[in-house]
């Protein structure tokens, strides 16, 4: 498959994946990410990587049980679009090797030669309400993920600190820990409480808005 050929538009609230498909060219998207599509595309549903895999992705990656393959089987381009249930930015990866980790919810859609797994997170990472298990990408191609609000990418190297619910993304040899924002008193007084501790040296991808932070909001004000 030739590089993937694609245009993000209406970012950052209402980000968009514009995407052309010459003959032969398949893109892997998660269940529900196809908002239009040329009707000559070829269409096909499967477990992703199979079905123990697939299961993995679902009750511990937090992922869907399938994944759509859209297929060129034309002589000519075809586009299709693909988004996310919720508001905010999308991006892009691409893969030469490496590996990353995406909470829960943030994959879209990637490249055939793309690996989807579920990574172990740790218990640290449960106690944060963000799971034990991560799905985990790897290989080589390309990668759509998205947010809640606006991504930005950050490069870190030692420790990092992140609040809870705005890691999106990070290289997988970065470990994580759970600490509280500073001393008892300061971390209740101040509202911060427990934080995501990162370690390592590699790249970070934090989203500007949590939907747990929009939860709170908005409970007191629907009862």
């Amino acid at each position: 498959m030739s590089a993937v050929k694609y245009d993000i538009r209406y970012k950052p609230a209402f980000a968009a994946i514009f995407i052309t498909l010459d003959p032969g060219d398949t893109i892997i998207a998660e269940a529900g990410a196809m908002t239009s599509m040329d009707g000559r595309l070829s269409i096909k549903t499967k477990f992703s990587g199979g079905f123990f895999p697939a299961l993995l992705r679902k009750f511990l990656g937090g992922e869907s049980l399938f994944v759509n393959f859209f297929e060129n089987k034309t002589s000519q381009p075809l586009n299709i679009t693909l988004t996310q249930s919720i508001i905010g930015d999308i991006e892009c990866l691409e893969l030469t090797g490496n590996e990353m980790c995406f909470q829960p919810g943030a994959y879209i859609a990637s490249s055939p030669k793309v690996k989807l797994g579920v990574r172990w997170a740790g218990f640290a990472s449960w106690f944060t309400g963000e799971g034990l298990f991560k799905l985990k990408v790897s290989g080589h191609g390309t990668v759509f993920f998205g947010a809640y609000g606006g991504l930005s990418e950050q490069n870190i190297d030692g420790e990092f600190i992140v609040d809870n619910s705005h890691l999106v993304a990070y290289s997988s040899n970065i470990k994580m820990s759970v600490g509280l924002s500073g001393g008892l008193i300061s971390s209740v007084t101040s509202g911060e409480g427990l934080v995501n501790r990162l370690k390592g040296n590699g790249v970070i991808y934090l989203q500007s808005r949590s939907i747990a932070g929009l939860v709170r909001f908005l409970r007191p004000k629907v009862r």
